[in-house]
């Protein structure tokens, strides 16, 4: 899939549009982009998505900003998943925000030249102070020369499948469920950054993950297999506050000991797919009692994964 930083890199080729946020890529934004897909493949076009590289409400109302399910890389390998040709990610700022809905869709039909069709959900909004809707894209559709889709939501288990709904989920700990209306088994991504050193000193080395922003599972150890240099790894994940060191003020880690592997994975991309968690987070007297009981939980990792 190609990413494109502007429209007009795909001047004179007919194209489909896909447009939302799509936080997770869940089962109705896959039918949104299913759709799109259809509908390329019919009319000799390129299935293209739309999305931002932040949530909208981080600069409309960043009070309101609710932690994302997937960073902007897994959403983007999520969205190429199903067979988007390209995707436009369009970087979400003040000067965005008052563009006036009906000017966003003309431009689009300005920069692309050749718009076939746009997909949205059936609750889409977009545009200065949500402006505009599916309705007005089927306005504009019948002047400018497009076919729009308004698809109604997914449902599972008799509730609409949300970006809300997972998040709920997720905060919750019933990871089945994320997945379910995921429509893939759920995962943390983020870059790997320095840590303290503590897990080398206690024989463990960990991985730590840039998880700013993003929703988490509750604090405890996992066992997950991670993704990292193209392999698959089975891999012990502590999400937490390490409370048995000192600090007043504990940021929430994610930090992972992928076993089975060497190297370097600083600045690199790691995944974690989390398969079951093994316990909640402890306190422990010492480092030495910490120490035996992350060895229990290796074992117990190798166990389940295996």
């Amino acid at each position: 899939m190609k990413i494109l930083g502007q429209a007009s890199e795909l001047a004179g080729r007919k194209v489909c549009l896909a447009i939302g946020v799509f936080d997770g890529v869940h089962l109705g934004h896959q039918q949104v982009l299913r759709q799109t897909i259809t509908d390329a493949h019919q009319h000799s076009a390129l299935a293209v998505a739309i999305t931002f590289d932040r949530h909208p409400n981080a600069v409309v109302a960043p009070e309101r900003t609710p932690p994302l399910i997937y960073s902007l890389s897994q959403k983007l390998r999520a969205i190429a998943a199903p067979g988007i040709d390209a995707t436009l990610v369009v970087h979400f700022d003040h000067a965005f925000s008052q563009i006036p809905a009906q000017d966003f869709v003309r431009g689009l039909a300005r920069d692309f030249g050749l718009i076939h069709s746009i997909c949205v959900g059936a609750s889409f909004t977009f545009g200065h102070k949500r402006g505009g809707n599916v309705a007005l894209l089927t306005s504009l559709g019948k002047e400018l020369g497009f076919v729009v889709h308004g698809l109604a939501a997914v449902s599972l288990d008799g509730k609409t499948v949300s970006s809300t709904r997972i998040r709920n989920a997720i905060r919750e700990g019933n990871l089945d469920a994320a997945s379910q209306m995921l429509g893939r088994a759920y995962s943390i991504a983020g870059r790997v950054t320095h840590g303290d050193g503590l897990g080398r000193q206690l024989g463990v080395p960990t991985a730590n993950i840039d998880v700013a922003g993003l929703i988490l599972p509750p604090n405890g150890v996992y066992a997950a297999h991670a993704q990292a240099q193209g392999e698959t790894f089975p891999a012990a994940v502590n999400i937490g506050i390490r409370p048995t060191l000192a600090n007043t003020q504990p940021p929430i880690r994610v930090e992972a000991h992928l076993l089975d592997f060497e190297g370097d994975l600083y600045d690199q991309e790691l995944e974690l797919t989390l398969v079951e968690k093994l316990r909640d987070e402890q306190k422990f007297a010492s480092l030495e009692a910490l120490k035996a009981k992350i060895q229990r939980d290796l074992a117990e990792t190798r166990e389940r994964l295996h």
